[in-house]
Parts: structure tokens; sequence; C-alpha cells
């Protein structure tokens, strides 16, 4: 997207511009919004392996980010008298849902210290993370989304889109291996013997691991009478090990200890008691049985006291 982002550059007033909607926005900017789909956990993940042996990568939540990291010296010779040498980077944030958001930023060259001698400190930062943008889209599946996004909305065939979307990304390194295949977790994996699962003695210690969706496995979903609840790290049958349920009112059943404040909170009752028995925190639990009408205000997640919740807004 390198050649469409070249009209796309722009200057926010200060750093705290937009804050808590897209963490990276400050100083110089380039923003490009794909209209391509990319929320399910298993496709996050599959970019952000499918890059991790090229480019710094990491994610939180819907977000995916990939550093790359450059070097400058001041001179070629590294014994000579005055030789100063700084590692410099470009940060390019990805963020998902029912379209795909690409940002990335261009801190003031005091960021990195005070390498003022570095010579088109801006110039080469704007060209590697328009780089890494071009390269994430080339070889990842968001390359397959655009090819189809492409051939539909074109009346193009599937070559042509291809060649369309090279077109596009003159700066993609070629990756090899860059798509992992997304595997979904096979319902049966919460199926395990009872008689395996080692149960512990109380409530696990909170707060809520954040990034659960790329660390847990998904499990069995749970149905509930109006919604269809998915589960993250349920083991078994017996409620001994519950994981996290709840898509983005998640809500980790091994930590909560049902003391009820939820419930009490939430002002448009996402939230009804349900029987565990069998967990060791507690033998009930605050059920997200109607997650849909959330309006992410995020009183459950202020009032729990062992930190047992964690309210993702959707976009």
């Amino acid at each position: 997207m390198s050649l469409l982002l070249k009209d796309r550059v722009y200057s926010m007033e200060a750093p705290t511009a937009k804050r808590g909607v897209y963490p990276l926005h400050g100083y110089k900017l380039g923003l490009y919004r794909l209209p391509i789909k990319l929320e399910e956990p298993v496709e996050l993940k599959s970019v952000h392996d499918g890059l991790k042996k090229t480019f710094e990568m990491d994610m939180y939540a819907d977000r995916i980010y990939a550093t790359y990291r450059w070097k400058e010296q001041n001179m070629d010779d590294v014994d000579a008298k005055g030789y100063e040498e700084v590692e410099l980077s470009v940060t390019v944030e990805i963020v998902t849902g029912e379209v795909v958001d690409i940002i990335y930023q261009i801190f003031p060259i005091e960021k990195f210290g005070d390498p003022n001698w570095v010579k088109d400190y801006r110039k080469k930062a704007d060209h590697f993370a328009k780089m890494v943008i071009d390269t994430i889209l080339r070889n990842t599946i968001l390359a397959d989304k655009m090819i189809s996004y492409l051939a539909k909305t074109e009346k193009i065939s599937e070559v042509a889109a291809i060649q369309k979307l090279e077109e596009l990304t003159p700066l993609a390194k070629i990756v090899l291996g860059a798509k992992p295949k997304p595997v979904e977790a096979k319902e049966d994996d919460a199926e395990d013997d009872d008689a395996d699962i080692e149960i512990p003695d109380g409530a696990k210690p909170g707060p809520i691991d954040v990034e659960y969706k790329s660390k847990m496995k998904s499990s069995a979903a749970y149905e509930a009478p109006e919604h269809t609840i998915k589960t993250w790290g349920r083991k078994g049958t017996s409620n001994g090990i519950m994981g996290i349920w709840g898509e983005f009112v998640s809500v980790d059943y091994d930590i909560c200890i049902a003391d009820g404040g939820c419930i009490e909170a939430c002002p448009v009752g996402v939230y009804e008691w349900f029987d565990t028995p069998g967990n060791p925190a507690s033998d009930k639990k605050p059920l997200m049985s109607k997650e849909p009408d959330c309006i992410f205000c995020l009183a459950c997640e202020g009032v729990c006291p062992p930190q047992a919740i964690k309210i993702f807004e959707q976009k």
C-alpha cells in the first residue's frame, strides 16, 4: 500500500491526539483503511506468527504491532575518534475488526537520544514503515483477503487482482511461509478426561490476562438461551478449570469469586447467575448471557475485587 499511502501522511497537533483510540497516534503518521475483515483470533495469530522471523512482532487484544529496526553510523571507521552508532525503529500498528486500519508514526529523532547527525531520518523511517506495510499485505493472509476484495469490487480475474496487489506493494519483501494456516481449536479440546486434570485448591490470583486470546486455546462454546458464549482454556466438564468466557465481555472464571458486584453494577443487565459446582473459586458465576447488549461502560470491570473481568470495546 506504499503507493496509496503517499498522499496520506498527516501531522497531529500533539502526541496525545486521539489517545485511547489509536495509541500510536502522534507526531508524523501515516494512516490507511483497508475494507477487509480481520477479527478472528486465529487469523490475527496467523499474521503475527507469519512475520515474527522478519520483524519484531507483538499482539495486544485486537491489535498487531510490527517493528522494524535499523542502525545508523556517523562514519564508516568504527575505530575512529568520535564514532557513534544509534539504533532507530519504526512501528506499524494493525487495528483489526470489520475493517483493518494500518497506522504508523514517525517519532522525533530525540526519542533515540541525541543523534542529530543522522541524515534523512524521517524519509528513511517513512520508507521503512511503508516497506513493513507492503510486506504484511503481500505475504500474510491479508494478501488473500485483498485479492478477493479487488477481484470482487473491480470485477477482475484473480490473476489480475494478484498483479494489482503487487503493483500496490512495490516495497514488499518476499517472506516464505508467512501464511501459517489458521487452525481453530477443536471443540473436543474441552472434553479432556476430568481424571487427568489437576484442580487447584482455590481461586487463581488476578488480574485476568488480557492477551488470553493469543495465549489460550479456544474451547467449546457455551450455548446460553439468548447468546452463544465463546470460551478459552476451558478443560473437562467438571468446572474444575473453566478458563475465560466471553469474547468482549470477558471473565476469567478461575479468578472469579462470585461476589456479585458486576451483576449489581451493570446498567443493562448483561450478567445473570448460573451454577458452577466443582469450581474451586466459587460454585456460581456471573454468566454474560446478554453480552451483545454491553454498552462498554466498564462498570463491572471497575468493581471486580480480584480483577477477573476485561471489557473489549467493539468498533
